[in-house]
């Protein structure tokens, strides 16, 4: 009897200590979800302003479209090419040292781009260093700290954080227009620098440790279809997910990016004014995220396909939309493309990396989907320098836009044809 009352009370002891930790867990959880978006804001929306920035930079150094647009494109060459060394460096030496060194790689780079003068000092400091800053701070490191926290919630509090790219748009487009039009370009660049530095000793004093350490209330569960936490880099790599996810990765951001580099410059030339340009597309951030929310919303109640396919079909009316706005601009027109292409730019983004997390789950996931996501830096680059190309060869966006229809179109396809997607 003694030793039944034991275990009865060592059982209650338990039970009572697992709901006093649950609220702190939670709590803790909330604060990671708002450091993952917090971070993700600042590098989504610095690297996007560029967008911005490439009207006067050009101008400025009498450089042709595709020049210019080559630094955007190899920040997102460098980003996605770094990915599967960010979750290496994850997995081996924790969330510190990643966040630290890409607001160090995100500061200097601004710094030095604002004394730059070649354009091969550009795409050293925005092309290369923010690039690999972005990666260090952005949605591979991010996916994996949430996981440890939010389990079969993930698409949700991924959603949250990938809604942190309109975020940053909607602060930094037209804070960045506003500081280029009182201070000039170079000056802005030196704001940017030396708040991305100054934020770097107040990071490095966060509990790391409790972060890193994940929720002990997670369910690490093995899903026998998909789950094999024998995971390695080569066999994911021979498995067809692999190669779906990161063709979907590619496409959809070569068709999106071959866009969203030249909008602010394309809405000047179709007759708006710059500032007027720059926070439209500025507001996209805030339908993003109606549309990020949305798009995972739907996920749990219609299903992972209809709710991806759905938003390609949103953004193919997007496309359309903004190509009559070069014919009729009007701010009807110009709501509805943001609204349609805005909420959607990325909003696919969620989903995918959950399903990659799930496919892969184990202790090399970090390594394997920063390999996935070389796809969405490969696509991020040479859709925006295939498009300043195209532009400055037919002098108009039309087969630019032809261009980025087509390839969004092939970037849905997988979640059409591929088992591991389709079903």
């Amino acid at each position: 009897m003694d030793q039944n009352a034991t275990k009865e009370t060592t059982a209650e002891a338990n039970r009572e200590h697992a709901g006093s930790t649950r609220p702190k867990a939670v709590r803790t959880a909330l604060v990671v979800l708002g450091l993952c978006f917090t971070l993700a804001v600042l590098g989504r929306g610095l690297s996007e302003s560029f967008t911005v920035f490439l009207k006067p930079i050009s101008e400025n150094l009498g450089w042709d479209r595709a020049q210019a647009v080559s630094i955007y494109s190899l920040t997102w060459l460098v980003s996605g090419l770094t990915a599967p060394l960010v979750g290496r460096l994850f997995d081996h030496s924790g969330p510190r040292i990643v966040y630290a060194l890409g607001l160090l790689l995100l500061g200097s780079a601004f710094l030095i781009a604002s004394q730059a003068q070649a354009l091969w000092q550009f795409q050293l400091s925005i092309g290369i260093c923010l690039g690999i800053g972005v990666a260090f701070i952005g949605i591979v490191p991010n996916s994996i700290l949430l996981g440890r926290w939010f389990g079969p919630r993930l698409p949700t509090a991924t959603a949250v954080v990938y809604s942190a790219m309109g975020g940053g748009v909607l602060a930094l487009l037209p804070a960045s227009q506003l500081l280029i039009d009182h201070l000039g370009w170079r000056e802005t660049y030196q704001v940017y620098g030396l708040a991305a530095l100054g934020l770097l000793v107040p990071l490095l004093l966060l509990p790391w440790r409790v972060f890193a350490a994940g929720s002990p209330h997670v369910a690490k569960k093995s899903d026998p279809d998909f789950v094999d936490s024998g995971w390695t880099l080569v066999s994911a790599m021979r498995h067809h997910a692999f190669w779906a996810l990161f063709s979907t990765f590619f496409f959809t951001a070569v068709g999106m990016y071959s866009i969203a580099a030249q909008i602010v410059a394309y809405l000047i030339d179709a007759g708006f004014p710059p500032l007027q340009a720059a926070t439209a597309w500025g507001f996209s951030g805030v339908v993003l995220v109606f549309g990020m929310l949305g798009v995972s919303a739907l996920d749990g109640l219609i299903g992972r396909r209809p709710s991806v396919l759905l938003s390609y079909a949103i953004s193919i009316l997007g496309i359309v939309l903004l190509w009559l706005l070069q014919y009729y601009p009007n701010v009807i027109l110009l709501t509805g493309f943001v609204v349609c292409f805005g909420s959607m730019m990325g909003s696919r983004g969620p989903l995918i990396t959950a399903t990659a997390m799930k496919i892969f789950r184990g202790k090399r996931v970090g390594t394997i989907f920063g390999a996935i996501s070389i796809g969405s830096g490969l696509g991020s680059a040479f859709g925006s320098w295939s498009g300043g190309l195209i532009h400055d060869a037919t002098h108009g966006y039309n087969l630019l836009l032809v261009f980025a229809l087509a390839s969004v179109i092939l970037g849905m396809i997988p979640f059409l044809v591929v088992p591991a997607l389709r079903d």
